[in-house]
């Protein structure tokens, strides 16, 4: 290592690599820095020139960037991500050590789609994610230490950080772990749903999602409606002749701006969005109808009082259709790991085959349904960093 440059004397200053990506090494105790650590996944023929390109670094063997680029290439958004799950389970098998591969099990969510199961012996432990995407699909970048594109932080950088994690199991010769990779995560867990109607059953959960490298020690439940609101058309110049649901849409919310649902000591306060939102009538007569779909997020205070404000909220010209959701739950933390309660929903909830659950994963909630998506090299290294560490300290001195 160059101390002035922060540049390996080796291989590095050839490809311009940064200096934050060597410090991250030394940071870690990788005090040797070979020329072997540091190989390019792309050429000079690539679209992406070779100094852009990603090292393959990790705990002194390769990180598989190249596999990674290939994961981010198949468009996995809602809907479509049974492309992604075929050519997982085709390609998932083959990269781990011949004399400890796992077994693999392909099951149909019941919509089209798939999940993936592959277990090492009896697993007490099992990383978790999930393979769909939010639209619009946004094709991969990999520039100095930064990974741009659609599910780079949510969450297909989750998935690469447990395949990582995986490998390096494998090759210690464990058998008591897990990989599990579900659809549907970001249009109702439906594959978390599907998979805790089967028989398998685990002690541990880890579910893999943008928590900055911190374990979630609780998250906010959700409670989604939809809402119906019936006026009756008229004249837009004589609105006292009619009833506009929009303005009944508009009482409601300026309603719900004034309730309170209180404070909650860990999760904070009760939040809400409305979307799908919809009045089909002309600009000059009032609206005899209005549809649109509510989502809250609720905490330990307030999950109970949402659902009973929503059910009184109901009337002659409101219909209130409850859809569901998940309740405010706590996860299990690891002490010398940093942790934080989150806003955001998962499929932790729903996956009730475990005894213990736990969140934690690479990359910020900041920009993962964003177009400017994207996650740290060093991020995806630190989480693998981590799950090792949680695995380790659950077959150590790990009681919950």
């Amino acid at each position: 290592m160059n101390k002035n440059t922060g540049f390996c004397s080796r291989g590095c200053e050839k490809y311009g690599w940064k200096r934050s990506i060597c410090t991250y090494l030394v940071n870690f105790g990788r005090k040797k820095c070979r020329k072997g650590l540091f190989t390019p996944i792309l050429t000079e023929t690539d679209e992406i020139c070779v100094e852009s390109a990603i090292l393959h670094v990790y705990l002194g063997t390769m990180m598989d960037f190249q596999f990674f680029q290939e994961l981010l290439s198949i468009d996995s958004t809602s809907g479509k991500e049974r492309k992604v799950a075929e050519w997982l389970a085709e390609r998932l098998p083959g990269m781990f050590p011949v004399a400890n591969r796992p077994a693999l099990r392909v099951e149909e969510v019941g919509d089209g789609t798939l999940n993936l199961l592959l277990t090492w012996g009896t697993p007490r432990i099992v990383f978790c994610s999930h393979m769909d995407t939010v639209p619009p699909y946004i094709p991969p970048t990999f520039a100095d230490d930064v990974i741009k594109g659609r599910g780079s932080c949510d969450a297909k950088g989750q998935v690469f950080a447990i395949v990582e994690t995986c490998k390096k199991l494998a090759e210690e010769g464990k058998t008591d772990f897990g990989m599990l990779l579900l659809a549907g995560e970001e249009t109702g867990s439906w594959g978390a749903k599907a998979f805790a109607k089967t028989d398998f059953q685990a002690e541990y959960l880890v579910v893999c999602e943008p928590t900055e490298n911190c374990m979630v020690s609780a998250s906010k439940g959700t409670k989604s409606f939809d809402l119906k609101f019936t006026g009756e058309a008229f004249h837009s110049g004589y609105p006292q002749f009619g009833v506009s649901a929009v303005d009944l849409f508009v009482d409601f919310v300026n309603r719900l701006r004034a309730k309170d649902f209180g404070m909650d000591p860990v999760l904070g306060e009760t939040t809400w969005n409305i979307g799908l939102l919809h009045s089909d009538n002309p600009q000059n007569i009032l609206s005899p109808e209005l549809t649109c779909r509510i989502y809250f997020r609720t905490t330990f205070v307030s999950d109970a009082a949402v659902q009973q404000w929503m059910a009184e909220a109901a009337g002659e010209r409101l219909a209130v259709t409850a859809r569901g959701g998940d309740t405010p739950a706590r996860y299990w933390t690891v002490e010398d790991l940093p942790s934080k309660p989150a806003a955001f929903g998962s499929d932790a909830p729903h996956l009730t085959n475990f005894t213990h659950k736990a969140i934690c994963g690479p990359g910020t909630i900041a920009v993962a349904h964003r177009d400017d998506e994207h996650v740290l090299v060093a991020d995806l290294a630190t989480a693998v960093e981590q799950y090792l560490e949680i695995e380790e300290w659950i077959y150590g001195k790990g009681q919950i």
